[in-house]
């Protein structure tokens, strides 16, 4: 039983240092704005998490059972060394989030200042010399 949470813990870590760098990759997409390469990425990241996952539910039954029968060091320091990237990887998960996010903002802050400069364009003024926002005078027709 033991030798099958080892192994499965082992394959568990693995797992969990790709996620850790594909989270930094993705960083790199979200900061490039290379959306290609990112939802490429995306889809990747969906299925190594899926596959961490399956492997959680494989490991918490054994992992029961070894707590019950004892543990050696080695299963001990294969768990602490996976909830250290699992930490790892919930970190850098906030960190893409806030990057996500301040280039949303980017992106509404420029959408309102060309929203802006449209309008100022299409200022005119009506027979009372009052500015007049949007559409052209009447009878004009484009």
């Amino acid at each position: 039983m033991s030798d099958a949470l080892h192994v499965a813990l082992e394959r568990q870590v693995l797992n969990l240092e790709n996620l850790s760098l594909m989270l930094e990759n993705e960083l790199q997409h979200i900061s490039s704005r290379d959306a290609e390469l990112l939802m490429a990425l995306l889809n990747d990241k969906s299925a190594l998490l899926e596959d961490i996952q399956s492997l959680d539910e494989k490991i918490a039954p054994l992992h029961r059972a070894a707590i019950e029968e004892g543990m050696d060091d080695s299963t001990n320091e294969l768990i602490f060394k996976a909830q250290t990237l699992l930490d790892e990887c919930k970190y850098r998960t906030q960190v893409n989030q806030k990057a996500v996010e301040q280039g949303q903002l980017r992106l509404n802050h420029l959408r309102n200042l060309m929203m802006e400069v449209r309008a100022k364009e299409s200022l005119t003024y009506d027979k009372t010399g009052k500015p007049k926002g949007g559409q052209l005078g009447s009878g004009v027709k484009a």
